[in-house]
């Protein structure tokens, strides 16, 4: 059974619709071609409809669908070829946090993403996506393993946050990811980055300092949770729809606000409806821009990276 949310009860009513058709058709042998053409339309037309009104609480909600995909089902489907490499040299391998050398269309990059695990058991396992330092570590090791050999940096960003854990602040969360923030700023290859789900604070920052940022249509960004910033400003997760509005969290937005450089369409009804077709959109917006970046020199390459976040959130009155 596929996860629907409530405002997508009229396309869920009228797929039930348009099944209960097919088979009153295969049972009678009766020709129902018009009645589901119909149907089929009135399909297309609520989907249309419904996916481009959605509040910022809907598209927090289709961010987190559980059958979205994730960052290793878009290296499964983008790159040739992937080598995951593991461990910080410190601590350990934090399962969070994915990433390796891969090859797309014979360029060879450094893929980087956290994984939040497509069942219980491995959600778990990945902490749900919520890395420890230690992640934050070995994507920092990556990266400038990537710079060492002149290869350009991808990310994939999806998580609700840096694990809040005590151990991970003995461990110094706050100074591992101000730590990859500043190594991206300055890190001396082209860097991707694309917010493929949730973006949430501090913890999507860690790997999302790049010389491009996008998000996906159906994502958000933003440096608190809905209810988060409802169970602080009023003591409550009900007014998390509240929260989603005003935080301006959605990709259009950030986009709006300067804050990402783009947004990348998905398939009506989110990626998870189409993982193929996703996954060819980022593929072809990665290799545009690697092709577009690698023509600069680092020092403009740098400088233009480190002015465009500094423009960032600046008033002039």
């Amino acid at each position: 059974m596929k996860t629907s949310f409530d405002f997508e009860k009229p396309i869920a009513d009228l797929q039930h619709q348009i099944e209960k058709v097919k088979q009153v058709a295969d049972k009678t042998k009766v020709d129902m071609s018009a009645t589901l053409a119909e149907l089929d339309a009135k399909l297309e037309e609520a989907k249309k409809d419904i996916y481009s009104n959605l509040s910022g609480w809907q598209q927090v909600q289709i961010s987190r669908h559980p059958e979205r995909p994730y960052t290793l089902q878009y290296i499964e489907l983008i790159c040739d070829d992937f080598i995951e490499l593991h461990g910080d040299r410190t601590v350990k391998d934090d399962k969070a946090i994915v990433g390796g050398f891969a090859t797309i269309n014979g360029q060879t990059v450094m893929v980087i993403g956290h994984q939040k695990g497509t069942n219980t058991k491995l959600r778990q396992y990945r902490n749900f996506g919520m890395a420890n330092p230690e992640g934050y570590r070995k994507a920092l090791r990556l990266m400038k393993l990537a710079e060492k050999f002149n290869k350009p940096v991808v990310t994939f960003i999806d998580t609700p946050g840096a694990y809040p854990g005590l151990e991970a602040e003995e461990r110094g969360q706050g100074e591992a990811i101000a730590r990859n923030l500043l190594e991206m700023s300055v890190l001396k290859v082209p860097i991707v980055c694309f917010v493929v789900g949730e973006g949430a604070s501090g913890g999507a920052l860690g790997i999302g300092v790049g010389d491009k940022v996008y998000m996906l249509e159906h994502t958000w960004y933003s440096v608190i949770s809905p209810e988060s910033c409802s169970s602080i400003l009023w003591r409550s997760w009900d007014y998390k729809e509240r929260a989603a509005e005003v935080l301006k969290l959605t990709a259009e937005d950030m986009h709006k606000n300067g804050l990402v450089d783009g947004i990348i369409p998905e398939p009506i009804g989110g990626a998870h409806q189409d993982p193929e077709a996703m996954a060819a959109t980022i593929k072809t917006r990665i290799l545009e821009d690697i092709e577009a970046l690698k023509q600069k020199d680092t020092d403009t390459l740098i400088n233009e990276r480190i002015e465009k976040f500094c423009a960032m959130g600046v008033v002039v009155e």
